[in-house]
């Protein structure tokens, strides 16, 4: 920084405006130039022509078949002008463009400084800079500089855009930064009574200024205390209470730079009863409720209800329904004769409101008279026409040796039982003995001759119809040897 600070310089920004384009001349000038006596008379036919010539090239654009263009308009004031950064001979600013530039465009920006108390501006940069970012350079430490950045067009300068606040040329030792503990960062929820101690760390050197604010004001120190050390901010308060929640938001601040965090802080505690609660019908062993929401939430959102009944006989309360989350519900399985009442408590994650809602009306179970009628099921048609499951095997018998044909059938009704030899059909000869037992089916032949065998028949019948299973018996006769003769004499 120079010695003294010097008067303003004629910056480009002033270039640029005197290079603009300007109005069509007045006719006022030319008669002025006019007068002087020792204007050679040679010269002054044309000083007089002048202004006669600019009346006729105006005419046209009077009559007018393309209106003269606009003359350029200059930018808005550039925006968010901060501190970047600062050290002991340096400052570098940032800014955003103008909201407002307009069809001629922007040549550049113009930053110009001056100690704060002054109005001594000085031009920082001698030719335009077209980005967003600039450092002013050789300035002296323990000066207090205010700053401002002026956006230049061919319509002229803007209004300037200001820093908020003069900045102190010094070394920065560490920029300030709050260190936001994961538990912090999300809502921090508390129920009504509970102590709250949260501890927020912090960076910066020198030491940062801290400061609070809930929901955009100063805190209120008779419920809040906060406690400053060098490296963390305590924010306390002995006993919460409803109007606690809000949004706190803590600031730490080295000169001109700064750091912000929100902590949003929900104190809850047990809702309030529902509204209203009534009983909508009642029919059977059953009864219809509904309610509405309790006007009083505890600061945090309804989880559900729970429903309970009372005997008027008894008048001791049940659970029939917990964490219920409608507004209508229907209670069954009551009893007859019976005469009953219903709450409802309210629930959030604190717990279940400490007062219900009970319903006025009572629901009454009638007696009625029940006439059981026992259900009719249609009569299953077990018909079936006979069929055996297990055939006759052919077989082979010796002579005076009892023998057994044996098969089986189902059918229904059960099946009449014939047995027949060689297609004749045996009658109550006593040579055989015929059984049917749970569809078992034998045939006895006893003590057989060689004239017993044949193809013996078993046939069954019933109303569905018949059927029939044969088989060959075979009677041998023993050939007994010579030796065994002489023995048998």
């Amino acid at each position: 920084m120079p010695g003294k600070p010097a008067p303003i310089k004629k910056s480009p920004a002033k270039k640029a405006a005197e290079k603009a384009p300007e109005p069509a001349p007045e006719p006022e000038p030319a008669p002025a130039e006019a007068p002087p006596a020792e204007a050679p008379p040679a010269e002054a036919p044309p000083a007089e022509a002048a202004p006669a010539q600019a009346p006729t090239d105006a005419a046209p654009a009077a009559e007018g078949e393309a209106a003269p263009a606009a003359p350029p308009v200059p930018t808005s004031a550039p925006l968010e002008v901060s501190v970047d950064d600062v050290n002991d001979s340096s400052l570098t600013i940032k800014w955003m463009t103008p909201e407002t530039i307009g069809d001629s465009g922007l040549d550049g920006y113009t930053i110009e400084y001056c100690k704060d108390g002054t109005t001594d501006w000085v031009v920082a940069n001698e030719d335009l800079t077209p980005a967003n970012r600039f450092c002013i350079r050789n300035l002296t430490a323990g000066d207090l500089l205010r700053v401002r950045v002026v956006a230049v067009n061919p319509g002229g300068r803007s209004e300037p855009g200001a820093l908020a606040e003069p900045v102190h040329i010094r070394e920065i030792g560490e920029r300030p930064k709050i260190r936001l503990p994961r538990a912090l960062r999300s809502r921090v929820v508390r129920k009504v009574g509970e102590q709250i101690n949260l501890v927020i760390p912090f960076l910066g050197k020198p030491k940062p200024a801290v400061s609070w604010l809930k929901d955009g004001q100063p805190l209120d120190t008779k419920r809040v205390n906060v406690r400053n050390s060098d490296k963390d901010s305590i924010i306390f308060v002995r006993t919460a209470e409803r109007e606690d929640s809000g949004v706190y938001e803590m600031t730490v601040k080295v000169d001109s730079f700064e750091d912000k965090a929100t902590i949003t802080l929900q104190i809850v505690e047990l809702p309030g009863p529902p509204a209203r609660v009534k009983m909508v019908d009642s029919w059977g062993f059953n009864a219809a409720l509904e309610w509405t929401a309790p006007k009083d939430n505890g600061n945090t959102d309804i989880t559900g209800y729970t429903i309970q009944k009372a005997d008027r006989k008894t008048g001791e309360w049940f659970t029939v329904l917990e964490h219920y989350h409608r507004l209508t519900a229907t209670v069954s399985d009551l009893i007859m004769g019976n005469s009953y009442a219903f709450r409802v408590f309210s629930e959030n994650q604190v717990g279940m409101s400490e007062m219900s809602a009970v319903t006025k009306e009572v629901a009454n179970i009638q007696k009625t008279g029940i006439v059981y009628k026992p259900p009719e099921y249609p009569e299953h048609d077990f018909s079936e026409a006979p069929k055996f499951t297990t055939p006759l095997s052919d077989r082979a018998a010796t002579v005076g040796y009892t023998t057994k044909l044996l098969c089986s059938v189902r059918g229904s009704p059960k099946p009449k039982i014939e047995w027949l030899k060689n297609q004749m059909i045996i009658g109550d000869d006593p040579k055989f003995r015929q059984l049917s037992n749970q569809g078992i089916c034998s045939l006895e032949i006893r003590k057989p001759c060689s004239f017993d065998g044949g193809v013996y028949t078993c046939r069954a019948k019933n109303a569905q119809g018949e059927a029939t299973v044969s088989c060959k018996l075979e009677v041998k006769q023993v050939i007994l040897a010579e030796t065994d003769k002489e023995k048998g004499k």
